[in-house]
């Protein structure tokens, strides 16, 4: 008996160990006929996401697909991909990277011979620090992935400009905003469809990061996406949203912003504007308390420079 309580117990450690090393399933949301979320997990990379928390976006044109955001290792990539194939049997031809942060770009090796488009200075800095980006999410999930390399765009787009294109009969716009969550952004708009996918200048129901931002670019940017006519929002992180959800995360930033420039001009240390600053509604959305610290000095160094 105790052989069989042994054996069994091994079988439940085994199935649980091997169970939480799976990569979760994306939360698949059809839009339209040719649009789909491909929503994943919430929270930071770990050994029980295996590095899948980001949405992506599947666009399905004439003959393939525009797939916007890939993932952070070549296995979430490949993950998608399969998700992809149960939607639609046309191949990835076109990859748009919204940003350069590891978990939105480091699916790209997993399509092979797709097009990939991006800013000019997300594809510089894909360039520059895609390998980093590959330490940081094994680091975070503690496994290596030996598959995994950066692969920058071949199609890029400057900042500050919008450009009509026709992917795959798909007609879309490719803003690039002043950089804003990061120095490369970029949002799709696909008119007929009247949907925004906004990467992480767009997050919901957990907290921005602002670690490579430039807030108040991050603010206009944010007003300027309330003048698409888009009915459905694909933000880099969380729920899909509506453009009144837009509407307030504009409004908190712009006020957490206005906080900080207020204490600074005070004479207050970082530290101690976040005493005067109401972080109610902040405390509400996930990952607040890794996060806010980390924005609020970041803040501080950008209106500090801004005042210099």
């Amino acid at each position: 008996m105790s052989r069989v309580i042994l054996t069994l117990c091994i079988l439940f450690f085994t199935n649980a160990v091997w169970a939480k090393a799976q990569i979760p399933e994306p939360r698949v949301v059809k839009i339209n006929e040719r649009v789909y979320a491909l929503l994943g997990p919430m929270g930071l990379p770990s050994q029980h996401n295996q590095g899948y928390m980001v949405n992506s976006t599947v666009i399905i044109g004439d003959q393939g697909v525009i797939l916007v955001d890939s993932g952070g290792t070549d296995v979430v990539g490949k993950h998608l991909a399969k998700a992809i194939a149960k939607i639609t049997p046309k191949p990835v031809t076109h990859i748009i990277n919204t940003h350069h942060h590891g978990d939105h770009h480091l699916g790209n090796v997993a399509f092979k011979g797709a097009e990939i488009l991006s800013s000019e200075q997300c594809k510089v800095l894909v360039e520059k620090t895609g390998e980093e980006w590959i330490q940081i999410m094994e680091s975070m999930i503690g496994s290596k992935f030996p598959g995994t390399r950066p692969v920058p765009a071949m199609v890029t787009f400057k900042e500050e400009s919008t450009s009509d294109r026709n992917l795959q009969g798909v007609k879309m716009l490719l803003w690039v905003p002043r950089g804003s969550h990061t120095p490369g952004d970029m949002m799709v708009y696909l008119p007929d469809d009247k949907v925004l996918i906004g990467g992480d200048i767009l997050v919901n129901t957990t907290t921005p990061v602002m670690r490579d931002g430039h807030i108040r670019n991050w603010v206009e940017a944010l007003a300027k996406a309330q003048d698409f006519k888009a009915t459905t929002i694909v933000p880099g992180h969380g729920p899909l949203m509506t453009m009144a959800d837009v509407a307030k995360l504009h409004k908190l930033l712009a006020g957490f912003y206005a906080g900080v420039e207020a204490g600074y001009k005070k004479g207050l240390s970082d530290s101690e504007i976040r005493n005067t600053l109401d972080l109610a509604e902040w405390k509400k959305l996930k990952e607040y308390e890794v996060n806010m610290g980390g924005n609020i000095s970041r803040a501080y160094l950008e209106v500090e420079a801004a005042n210099f």
